[in-house]
C-alpha cells in the first residue's frame, strides 16, 4: 500500500484525479476511512463542534489538537494526515506559529498543518514551510473568524471579493502552500481559483470545480444531528442505527434477554 505524500497531490491535479479528504477524530474512524481509500485525513478543529459539543471552534486548544491527531495517526496506513492549527496557535507571531506547527508534527504525528488565511498570514505560511513543515492554506469562509465575518456566510459574491480570493490563493501558493482548502465560496469563484494555481484545491461547500472535496465524517455518515448545510451529502444514517441498537439493548437488559448463556463464561 503506497503512502501518499505531499508531492502526490500536485500529480493528481495534473492528471485530473480528484482528491478525497475527510475528517477523523479517533483511531477507529481513521482506520475505517483510510482502508476505504480516502487520500487525506484531516483532524479538524471542527472537533469542537462535532466531538465537544461547542457552538464554534474557538475554544479548541493546541493540546487537544495534538491529542486527537496522535490517536488518529495510529489508525492510518495510506492516507496523508493533516491537522488543523487552532485559534491563537499561529495568530500571535510567526515564531509561535512555527512552534505550534512543529508540535503537531513532533507530538501529534501530523504530516502537514492547515491554517485559516487572510492577507495577514501569508508570511506565516512561508515561515512554517521554510521550517520544513508542509502547509495547507484555508481560504474563503474561515470559522475561526466567525465573529468578524458576521456569521457563516457564502464568500465571493461581494464586489471585488472574488478577485481578492484568487489573489490570496496565488499568494499562498507563492508562499509555499502545497494545497488550498476553499470553504463556502461561490462555485464560479472556486473554479477561477482552481484554474489560477498549480497546487490542488479542495472544496467544502464550494462546488464541483475544485480538485477535490472534504466533508466532516460525522455529517457524511449521518451521525451529527441536523440541520445540515446544503453542501453536505449524507451517505448513511448512523445515528438511527445507534439509536435503534441501543433501544434493543436496553429492552433486552430490562427483560433479561441479555446476556444469554452464549454471552457468559462458565
Amino acid at each position: 500500500m503506497k503512502k501518499l505524500r505531499t508531492t502526490d497531490f500536485r500529480k493528481m491535479k495534473e492528471q485530473g484525479e480528484k482528491i478525497a479528504m475527510i475528517t477523523a477524530y479517533d483511531s477507529t474512524i481513521a482506520a475505517i476511512v483510510d482502508a476505504a481509500g480516502v487520500d487525506v485525513i484531516l483532524v479538524g478543529d471542527s472537533l469542537g463542534n462535532v466531538v465537544q459539543g461547542l457552538e464554534n471552534t474557538l475554544s479548541v486548544t493546541l493540546d487537544e489538537m495534538i491529542y486527537h491527531t496522535k490517536i488518529v495517526s495510529r489508525g492510518m496506513a495510506r492516507a496523508h494526515l493533516c491537522s488543523d492549527m487552532p485559534f491563537l496557535s499561529y495568530q500571535k507571531s510567526p515564531e509561535d506559529a512555527v512552534e505550534s506547527a512543529g508540535r503537531l508534527l513532533k507530538e501529534g504525528q501530523a504530516e502537514s498543518v492547515k491554517l485559516e488565511i487572510n492577507d495577514a498570514y501569508v508570511d506565516t505560511v512561508y515561515r512554517i514551510q521554510k521550517a520544513g513543515i508542509p502547509v495547507v492554506a484555508h481560504i474563503g469562509l474561515c470559522p475561526q473568524s466567525v465573529h468578524i465575518m458576521g456569521g457563516y456566510k457564502i464568500q465571493g459574491g461581494l464586489p471585488g471579493e472574488s478577485e481578492k480570493l484568487v489573489d490570496l490563493a496565488r499568494s499562498c501558493e507563492q508562499a509555499g502552500a502545497f494545497m488550498v482548502v476553499i470553504e463556502s465560496v461561490l462555485s464560479t469563484v472556486a473554479k477561477d481559483i482552481t484554474e489560477s494555481v498549480k497546487v490542488p484545491t479542495v472544496g467544502i461547500g464550494s462546488g464541483a470545480f475544485c480538485d477535490g472535496q472534504v466533508l466532516v465524517v460525522n455529517d457524511m455518515i449521518g451521525l451529527t444531528p441536523g440541520p445540515f448545510p446544503r453542501f453536505v451529502k449524507k451517505y448513511a444514517k448512523v445515528a438511527d442505527t445507534i439509536s435503534n441498537s441501543t433501544r434493543k439493548y436496553v429492552e433486552d437488559v430490562k427483560k433479561g434477554k441479555f446476556p444469554l448463556k452464549e454471552h457468559s463464561y462458565e
